[in-house]
Order: structure tokens, then sequence, then C-alpha cells
């Protein structure tokens, strides 16, 4: 499998897209906006870029991998040649559905369509397609051209051989596959955002600050970056929107988002994204 179609041009898709061109695949990057292709090819020569600078990759690395790229906004000529069709769009159930029906009316009949959900129910995705046995997650960290994590999500009807060819191909661009069973949040959501979640209660609650309650987790759990800071970075209108997939996935209480989270995002504050994090709201407020 050489011919890959990456669908989505934002952070996780031209992250995947760099990563399988590195490795000499060839891929074709789908996105309905130019201007997000462009925006896209551009942070992925800027990154390779930064890889030279540093002794990963010769030069003539980056520029083979930029060559293995090429863009396509029509879904349909995208995939038309697919082997392998990586959807990484917004984490929005109804896109994805209407995404994967598209993908199975135009991808070759053996092709393997793949989503990068980090919480969405596989077997959900598969249900809309004629090839449920041939649809599975591939669930990346971010940054993928950094984080060797992947995350292989086997739906219900999955077929073992599919499950074993995304497992080598992940071990083929140097990435690390752990296998999970498709359950709300899988294994990396479902722990990480519930901590996230509890973080923000902490918070809400007046038990610490911001400073305190990542500085805790920081010197005391041995974390890279404290769990609201991090969801600043993740967006914290991903975090919600994942809260909910475990809270209407489990129906228990301690998935439920917490009001501050609601509140935010509902405000427009989304953390990096949207230049308001958890660091500038002032205290009183919080509540």
């Amino acid at each position: 499998m050489k011919k890959i179609t990456v669908i989505g041009a934002g952070t996780m898709g031209n992250g995947i897209a760099h990563v399988f061109a590195q490795y000499g695949y060839k891929v074709i990057l789908c996105d309905i906006s130019d201007k997000a292709l462009e925006k896209a090819l551009a942070t992925i020569d800027k990154n390779l870029g930064r890889m030279v600078e540093k002794g990963k990759i010769s030069q003539e690395i980056h520029q083979q991998a930029l060559s293995n790229i090429t863009t396509q906004t029509s879904m349909a000529e995208a995939v038309k040649d697919a082997e392998l069709v990586i959807e990484a769009a917004t984490e929005n159930l109804d896109l994805k559905l209407k995404i994967f029906k598209e993908l199975d009316a135009c991808a070759p009949p053996d092709c393997i369509l793949a989503s990068n959900t980090s919480s969405i129910s596989i077997t959900k995705i598969a249900g809309v397609t004629q090839r449920p046995a041939n649809v599975i997650g591939m669930h990346f960290m971010n940054p993928v051209p950094v984080m060797r994590l992947v995350e292989i999500i086997r739906g219900y009807s999955t077929k073992a051989e599919v499950c074993a060819t995304i497992v080598e191909m992940t071990k083929a661009i140097d990435k690390i596959p752990v296998e999970v069973f498709d359950y709300p949040g899988f294994v990396t959501n479902r722990i990480l955002m519930t901590m996230i979640n509890e973080a923000i209660y902490t918070l809400f609650e007046g038990v610490g600050n911001v400073d305190e309650i990542d500085g805790i987790m920081r010197l005391g759990m041995a974390h890279p970056m404290g769990p609201l800071q991090l969801a600043d970075f993740i967006g914290l209108d991903v975090c919600l929107s994942i809260m909910r997939v475990l809270y209407d996935g489990f129906g228990n209480q301690k998935y439920a988002p917490c009001p501050l989270l609601i509140n935010m995002v509902n405000a427009g504050q989304l953390g990096v994204k949207s230049g308001e994090v958890f660091m500038i709201i002032p205290k009183e407020e919080r509540n």
C-alpha cells in the first residue's frame, strides 16, 4: 500500500500527510478549501525544515517528502485510486458520518477507510458504509511528526487482516501502534479527558488556582505539562466534545463535563487557538 489520501488539511491532517510523505508514501491531501491546503503545505515545509536543522532528516528527504504530496479539493478525485484513506476532519459526529458515506461511494471497494477520531465510535462510523470490515480507527497524537503513539481502534466488524495491515503500516512510518477496542474515548481520552475535566472541576470549586493545579501534576506526577495547560493546547471545544461522548456513551455522572468548561466554550474561550486560556481568567470570574 503506497497510495494514501488524507481528508482534512488542519493540524492533524497536515501532520499525518507529512509523516507518510516523509516515509515515501504518495499522499493526496484533500480539503474543501484551497487556502487551507496552501497553509498546510507551508506548515509541512516549515516542519520538515526544522527537522533538517536538527539533523533528523536530510535536505534530500525534505524535498522528496514535499514532492510526495499533492493536493485536491474534490473528494471523489482524491480517493479514486487510494489504498488507504485517513479522515482527519473536525471531531463532529455528523460531519464524520457524512464524509464516510461519501468515501464509501467514491473509494475503491478494497480501500481501507480509517478515522483519526479521538473519541467517536468506529463501529458507528463504519455503520454508514457498505464496508464495515474495512473501517478502522487510527488515532494519531498531536503533534503528529513528533509523537510516536498511534492508537489503533478495532470496530465491532473490523477484520483482523485490516487491523494487521494498519499495524504494519504504522510501524513502517516509525510509529508505535497500540491496539484497543471500540468503547467511548477508547483508552487515551477515556483516561486523559477525565483527568482534565477533574482538573477543571478542581479549579471551579476553588481547591487551587491554575498554577497550583498544574504545578502539582508537573512536579508530583512528572507530567510534562499540567492538565489545564494541556486542555488549552488541545482546545477546550475538543475537550468538551469528548467529554460529551463519554457522558453519552457511559451515562455515568463522573463523565459529566464541568460547568466551567461548558461556559468557557459557550463564551468562545477555546484555549490557545482563540488566545484565551485558563491562565488569564481572573480568579473571581472562574465560578
